[in-house]
């Protein structure tokens, strides 16, 4: 998965809109949780159908907009900080706006749909993007970004079993964006 498959599907979402396949509310939605996703590898149903309105308005609200994932809402139950690149943040306000915060945010069983639906194929092998895609987007980007491995692996919440995490570690939200956006700050989507 590279950033141009990504674009890809943020392109797909426009044409849906601009055709009418797609309403407004689905397509700024379909948008962010593309974003979203791409950028924390967040787990689509384990964590990113589960943020409330609240969640993000808090962290829209930030100086370094950190969104603090509940360990109902991490597949192994983690609680923990995850921050939201500027471009998360620019296509989050929309989704947000007059929405009642006790709310989920996404509607992300309709974009599994509409995903099945559209077909978009991966460049490279020619697989059809999933939504699970995303995350792996975001771990092959890791890689080529070099990004420092206890920052990745705390906000993907990889490999965070153990002593070292249960007792040793606590991160705080603002080291965990500074530490965050000295690597994915430069990376952006055109859609």
């Amino acid at each position: 998965m590279t950033v141009e498959d990504v674009e890809n599907v943020l392109k797909a979402i426009e044409k849906s809109f601009n055709i009418g396949r797609v309403d407004r509310h689905h397509y700024i939605n379909y948008k962010a949780i593309v974003l979203l996703g791409a950028f924390t590898e967040q787990r689509p149903l384990a964590t990113i159908a589960r943020l409330t309105v609240e969640q993000f308005e808090e962290a829209v609200k930030m100086r370094k907009p950190v969104i603090e994932i509940l360990p109902w809402q991490d597949k192994i139950r983690m609680q923990h900080y995850c921050p939201l690149h500027p471009q998360v943040v620019e296509a989050m306000l929309p989704v947000l706006d007059g929405r009642d915060d006790d709310k989920l945010v996404f509607e992300q069983l309709s974009f599994r749909e509409w995903l099945k639906y559209i077909n978009i194929r991966l460049l490279h092998g020619g697989a059809h993007i999933v939504n699970g895609d995303l995350r792996k987007f975001c771990e092959q980007q890791s890689d080529i970004l070099q990004w420092d491995q206890s920052n990745k692996n705390y906000i993907l919440t990889h490999s965070v079993r153990g002593a070292d995490w249960s007792f040793c570690k606590s991160p705080r939200a603002e080291p965990v964006y500074d530490i965050y956006m000295q690597y994915w700050a430069p990376v952006s989507f055109e859609s």
